[in-house]
């Protein structure tokens, strides 16, 4: 450990493209550590990296510590974490001077959460910053021990202004973009809503490229995160699972279950309920409940499926045209995720009736309903905006909510509508705007 510690000062952080991620308050009086979560290869190690150089202009170099425990020269055991703070002290002297100590993939280590508990106690003039590929460490699902010391920073992949801003393009004020830059703009969206925003795909050429590293980290999520963390033995059922969730947009446990038999695979229910718990824990995919005032209910009906990123969707499906209506939607839902995740009052849902007429993101903040979503790409067609208005009207009404939004690909506008007496006005906004704005 010596020498890792020794080996980071000399080598310190990679060149760097920074990204849109919140001012943390290190000299607050309310003392945290503070934790990144995501999915894998999001970005949580730059994201800490950009925190260090930040760090470094203010404390200086000497006071800054990363240690990455997938290194493998890093033993996997108790003793390797009890000796960590006695070997910085004895490198670097003067055990009370204020330390900023990064802990990437810390979960990996066994007992992390009781040592992190005592070290935090015991030596105050440490700030703990540890980022790890799983839930386990996010404010919601992080040890007891740990309980109200922890603030979590949740990572995602890059929103689409981070992506012009990888790509070096300019976002214009107002978004006035001229007809060409206009077009630039449009062929950006598309490539993002294709291939998402994973760091390392959207800085990479060729399509049979990005599909390569996309499966990779599908494997490493399967294999890392999951099967080694959990002591899985079945590799191919869990594999099949994923991949049966990325060829549906509703999920119900039951309904996989019987999928799975009528294919000849054994799968009980308490298996499909672990790989469920299993999936989100890694970032890999979220579950979206149906609205409903009655917890019961909400239980009764599937869960839709969204993506950590586009990419997976793209590269793994087995539906090998491309869908856009589905990529749109999922694009449109990892944008709320980053809106929520900056507010604690914020709730998504997606609503459903008895007819099976759908809205696709109900928000609701503060137990009150704010906005109504629908994404339809493509509105052209009579039948499907016709369809689509009319799911948006009835939720309005029933949800009181006047507040309605239509995301398209390229249809801009307000206008009044009206299905059976039920009135409302319903704001047309283009994808790539509505992603601009929204940041």
């Amino acid at each position: 450990m010596e020498l890792i510690l020794k080996e980071w000062q000399e080598v310190w952080t990679p060149k760097l493209k920074e990204r849109n991620i919140p001012e943390l308050d290190v000299d607050s009086k309310v003392r945290k550590i503070l934790t990144f979560t995501g999915v894998r290869r999001c970005g949580k190690t730059y994201s800490m990296f950009q925190v260090i150089n930040n760090l470094k202009e203010k404390y200086g170099k000497e006071n800054i510590f990363y240690i990455n425990f997938e290194d493998e020269r890093i033993e996997k055991k108790t003793e390797t974490l009890t000796n960590l703070i006695p070997s910085l002290i004895k490198v670097y002297g003067d055990g009370d001077k204020k330390y900023f100590l990064f802990l990437d993939e810390l979960q990996i280590m066994p007992e992390w959460s009781r040592w992190l508990r005592r070290v935090y106690d015991n030596y105050r003039n440490i700030t703990f910053f540890v980022s790890g590929s799983t839930s386990k460490l996010s404010s919601r699902e992080i040890p007891t021990e740990l309980r109200g010391r922890a603030l979590d920073y949740e990572i995602f992949p890059l929103s689409f202004k981070e992506f012009l801003e990888f790509k070096d393009v300019e976002i214009e004020k107002d978004f006035l973009f001229s007809e060409r830059n206009l077009g630039m703009i449009k062929n950006l969206l598309s490539d993002y809503i294709t291939y998402g925003g994973f760091p390392e795909i959207v800085l990479i050429d060729g399509e049979a490229n990005k599909r390569r590293i996309i499966q990779d980290y599908f494997r490493t999520i399967i294999n890392r995160d999951i099967l080694e963390r959990y002591n899985l033995k079945n590799k191919s059922l869990l594999s099949d699972f994923f991949i049966s969730l990325l060829n549906t947009t509703h999920f119900s446990v039951n309904k996989t279950v019987n999928t799975f038999k009528s294919q000849g695979k054994t799968a009980g229910k308490n298996t499909i309920i672990n790989y469920t718990r299993y999936a989100e824990e890694s970032y890999f995919c979220y579950f979206l409940p149906v609205f409903s005032y009655k917890i019961k209910s909400q239980a009764q009906h599937p869960k839709k499926v969204y993506f950590a990123d586009n990419s997976f969707i793209t590269a793994l499906s087995l539906k090998l045209s491309k869908n856009l209506g589905k990529l749109y939607e999922n694009t449109v839902f990892l944008e709320l995720k980053r809106k929520q995740s900056r507010n604690l009052f914020m709730d998504i849902y997606y609503w459903k009736n008895q007819l099976n007429e759908e809205v696709d993101f109900v928000i609701k903040e503060n137990q009150k309903i704010k906005q109504l979503i629908q994404v339809c790409c493509n509105i052209d067609d009579a039948d499907t905006k016709g369809r689509e208005i009319r799911s948006l009207l009835k939720a309005s009404k029933e949800l009181k909510c006047k507040n309605l939004i239509m995301i398209t690909e390229e249809y801009e506008g307000e206008s009044e509508e009206e299905w059976f007496g039920i009135k409302g006005k319903i704001k047309y906004i283009p994808l790539w705007k509505w992603l601009l704005e929204n940041r």
